[in-house]
This record gives structure tokens, sequence and C-alpha cells, in this order.
């Protein structure tokens, strides 16, 4: 009897033990437990590589052989040379001027260009004859100066017609004003001077200051040029 009641208290015992190891299974429908402890990732940069940041091309100061400043050096006046040239012979005089004192340089050009026949001194109604005889002639200019006002010295070079400058000179002047600047003429020719040939253009440009003229010959070099420009002592 004892015996059957041992056997009969270690079965329920068996029992119970099994009804408890029953209750901690899991669920299989819960969500699996977070691990919060799992370590932090390290702290890297959020930037991909491709995107990884690159030093400037164009480094912050200027290279050495380049100067960070501009150059503040004083340019003085600012001179222009303007020419009328119906043989050429001006010109060349008016260039080698232009060149040895860095001065700009500009042609007056007559609108209707002159001809051989229209230089005919010996007929008295050639063009130049009949311009020449008139004093309130102005042969029309194509083109102007652009920004005059920019200038403080204009030269002013034309050949000598009958001892005077020709009446396209007139027709410059005129067309300008020439308040506070400096003017100089310069003339070419083969036999006759200076002499008074800008008394009409200083008359047209009341407002300037003249200095003296000069006469060259068509040969003039580039020397006696700029040794007559310097003894006026530009400012």
């Amino acid at each position: 009897m004892k015996r059957a009641l041992c056997i009969l208290l270690a079965a329920v015992m068996v029992l119970s033990l099994a009804a408890c190891a029953g209750e901690t299974e899991p669920d299989s429908n819960s969500e699996p437990p977070q691990d919060n402890n799992t370590p932090n990732e390290p702290d890297t940069p959020s930037t991909p590589e491709d995107e990884t940041p690159q030093p400037n091309d164009t480094p912050d100061t200027p290279p050495e052989d380049s100067p960070s400043e501009p150059d503040d050096t004083p340019e003085g006046s600012k001179i222009l040379v303007a020419y009328f040239s119906a043989t050429n012979n001006t010109e060349g005089v008016a260039q080698k001027l232009a060149d040895s004192l860095g001065a700009d340089i500009y042609e007056i050009t007559p609108a209707e260009p002159y001809t051989e026949e229209d230089l005919d001194y010996g007929n008295s109604k050639s063009r130049s004859s009949v311009e020449m005889d008139d004093p309130d002639a102005r042969p029309a200019i194509s083109g102007s100066v652009e920004n005059m006002e920019q200038y403080d010295v204009v030269f002013i070079g034309y050949p000598i017609w009958w001892g005077e400058a020709p009446r396209i000179m007139s027709t410059f002047i005129e067309s300008y004003d020439f308040t506070g600047k400096t003017l100089v003429a310069f003339c070419t020719s083969a036999s006759s001077g200076f002499g008074s040939s800008d008394s009409a253009l200083r008359a047209a440009a009341g407002g300037a200051a003249w200095l003296e003229g000069h006469r060259f010959s068509a040969g003039a070099s580039s020397e006696d040029i700029l040794a007559w420009a310097n003894d006026l002592a530009l400012e």
C-alpha cells in the first residue's frame, strides 16, 4: 500500500513539472525582442566617398608671378596724333610721331577721296584749287574720333597747300570741343616753311592752348621727330 502511494505521488510531481515547463515556451506569433545592448556603430562621416571634399582648384593667394594688385603706374597725358595725308607724306611723319610718343593715331579721311586731278595745283579749276580759294570751304570727313574728351594733347598734321592747312583741317577742328586741351600742329612740304599755316585752326579752336608748330620733310627721321616733341616739354 505504501509502495503504491509513493508511485502515485511521484507521478503527480512529474505532471506538475511538465505543466510548468509548457508555460515558459515562447509564443511563436510574438515579435523577437530588440537587442538594446547592441554596441553603437562607429561615428563615421556621412559624406559618401565620391562626394569627399576636394581641395580648391584655385588657390586663395595668387601665384608669385601674378601681381595681386593692378599696375597703378601713372600713364601721364593721353595723346592723339590726328593727320590728313593726300599723298602719304604726312602719314609717314604722323606714324613716327605716334610711335615715338606711344600716342593714339587717327587719319582724317575725306568723305570724297582726292584724286590726282583734284590735286593739280596748276589747274585753277581743280578741286583743291577751288577749296583753297574759298576760306569757308569745309570738305566732309568720313568717320570721327571716339571719346575725344579723353585726350589732353592733340597733334594736328597736314600737308601745306598754298601756304595754309587744307580746308578739311578746319572741318576737323570745328567738329570737336578742344577747350582745355593742348594742340600742336605739324606739316609736311617740299619747300614751304610752317609759317602761319595753322592760323585758321587756332582761330577755330580758341579754347585750346597752342604750342609752336613745325615743318618736316617727308623723309624726316624718328629721332628728329621725337627730339622736336621732347622740346615741347609736354606734361
